[in-house]
């Protein structure tokens, strides 16, 4: 690895920032009742589809798998339903965040903050909404959230969704830095390769929904960011550093 000196952490945002997924989940199924339909996810199946990246990649993918049949024969009427479902879904997500329902994951904040008094640029590499991130931030950070981060790249700036390695290949070219001057932080093997092939060192924190992962190549993967600081990093990369040469 290279030696450059560390300039930027880069964070994911669903399962890394907040544990959020069950509160997606939660959401989703708000939106199929409200849509009349019969859909119901449970736990089981919602890891499976998280596979998938992208909330309205997730509903498609299930239509696929149980019903299959009708995007042929409703093939126009897709996109609309789909599009419709997603809109009421981050809606019922924003409730309860605006809740408090949803807080940072332990460590996150704290992380932050010191990366910030030490000069470190903070940025957001996520495929999730711009919705989700400025309700999930604006809660747990305030209404100017968006002052702490050089570089916020998401779904609506990044349509190759994790694991592809765009939103990254993004954000670094917005905060202009190179891949080994920065750390990434994810919580599942999608974010986890979409940083790794873009270059960049990733610690992973894993979630209930997650723990089962692969994070072979990770640089280091903790239960959350508790008791983490910036020198933690520093020792992480140095010691990256030495086994490769």
């Amino acid at each position: 690895m290279s030696s450059l000196a560390l300039q930027a952490l880069i964070f994911d945002v669903d399962g890394t920032l907040a544990d959020t997924e069950r509160f997606h989940l939660a959401a989703f199924n708000d939106a199929f009742a409200g849509e009349g339909l019969d859909w119901h996810w449970d736990e089981p199946l919602y890891t499976q589809l998280l596979e998938v990246s992208g909330g309205k990649e997730r509903i498609l993918q299930y239509w696929r798998r149980t019903r299959g049949h009708l995007l042929d024969i409703d093939a126009a009427a897709v996109p609309d339903t789909v599009e419709r479902l997603h809109l009421a879904k981050t809606a019922a997500y924003e409730a309860m965040v605006n809740a408090g329902r949803i807080e940072l994951r332990p460590g996150v904040l704290a992380l932050m903050n010191e990366a910030a008094r030490r000069g470190l640029q903070l940025a957001i590499a996520t495929t999730t909404s711009p919705a989700n991130v400025a309700a999930l931030l604006r809660r747990a950070m305030g209404p100017q959230w968006r002052l702490n981060f050089t570089a916020i790249c998401d779904a609506s700036t990044a349509p190759f969704k994790k694991p592809h390695p765009q939103v990254y290949r993004q954000v670094l070219d917005a905060i202009r830095l190179a891949p080994r001057a920065c750390l990434a932080f994810e919580d599942s093997w999608n974010g986890l390769r979409s940083a790794f092939t873009a270059g960049i060192p990733t610690v992973v924190t894993p979630t209930h929904f997650t723990a089962h992962h692969d994070f072979t190549g990770a640089l280091r993967v903790l239960d959350s960011l508790a008791g983490v600081g910036v020198d933690d990093l520093l020792a992480w990369r140095e010691l990256q550093t030495e086994l490769v040469q």
